[in-house]
């Protein structure tokens, strides 16, 4: 039997886009915002801070302490708004290494989540978490080096800009891409660079080709994609497994049922993210739902 050391495991704690929605029609995909824990080898990764990362928290409590690596793509409100009520980075000898861009105006990734705790938006400031937060300004294109583990980052298109993830661990990797908005004439180059021959990729698919297209409520230029371009990117990059993301919180169950059919039609070896899902890379390639949850 393989320890921890030995897995690459992606656990979903928040899959929905924009906002929070939960409710009766979203309860078997989930309506909280994007945070996905990666377990890689011996290193504990999150990616963003959305309100499934408040979920996340609750889980953590009783592992702690807690070392573990969180990277921001980006910090429009969904992908921040679970971190002032993250409970482990209030607790002392937990250990929190936060990695994130600096914004188009210069601020940095500690500015930001700093500045959405400051009255009169929050109660109480950052300062009073008592974990250790080393906090790291990211030069995108550049990789990090976490133990075995190592951290590409690239561009996506993104109004205010975020940065796309791709783990790479021994032979396996898996890409975090959202947020990000496909270009109509080609593909992203720095979209293909990280989700190329990778086991797992997840994927910004917010809308369908026809709402993105509509010619009343058109999307361009909102920042997201489709899951048909996500389909796109899987085969043109021989990706081995793609996930579809970011969810709209105007996508229902149903809606979400009959997309994920959609999707598999077009390419076999895809699923759509939900809430309490974990796609397990090493050492036995899988997905699963636990026991409490409906599929």
């Amino acid at each position: 039997m393989s320890s921890m050391n030995d897995q690459f495991t992606v656990h979903f704690w928040g899959v929905r886009g924009s906002i929070a929605c939960p409710g009766p029609e979203t309860v078997r995909y989930g309506g909280n915002t994007p945070c996905v824990e990666m377990r890689v080898g011996s290193e504990r990764l999150i990616f963003d801070g959305g309100t499934g990362l408040r979920v996340l928290g609750q889980n953590l409590l009783s592992q702690m302490p807690i070392q573990a690596s969180l990277f921001f793509t980006h910090t429009h409100w969904d992908h921040i708004q679970g971190f002032p009520f993250f409970i482990p980075a209030f607790i002392k000898g937990n250990t929190f290494h936060i990695y994130g861009a600096i914004a188009p105006n210069g601020a940095t990734i500690e500015q930001r989540l700093n500045d959405q705790m400051l009255h009169p938006n929050f109660p109480v400031p950052l300062q009073i978490m008592g974990a250790q937060l080393d906090f790291n300004d990211i030069t995108v294109g550049e990789p990090i080096q976490l133990g075995e583990v190592r951290v590409e980052t690239a561009h996506l298109n993104h109004p205010g800009e975020a940065v796309g993830y791709r783990v790479n661990w021994k032979n396996y990797a898996a890409a975090y891409i959202t947020d990000t908005e496909h270009y109509g004439d080609r593909l992203d180059p720095n979209v293909l660079k990280l989700a190329q021959d990778a086991d797992v990729v997840i994927y910004d698919a917010t809308y369908t080709d026809d709402e993105y297209h509509h010619p009343k409520t058109s999307k361009k230029g909102w920042g997201h994609s489709t899951w048909q371009e996500a389909v796109k990117v899987a085969k043109a990059a021989n990706v081995k497994r793609l996930v579809i993301f970011h969810h709209d919180p105007l996508h229902n169950d149903e809606f979400l049922d009959h997309m994920g059919e959609q999707v598999k039609a077009a390419f076999s070896s895809s699923l759509l993210a939900r809430e309490g899902m974990t796609v397990v890379i090493a050492p036995s390639p899988g997905a699963f739902m636990p026991a409490h949850a409906k599929v």
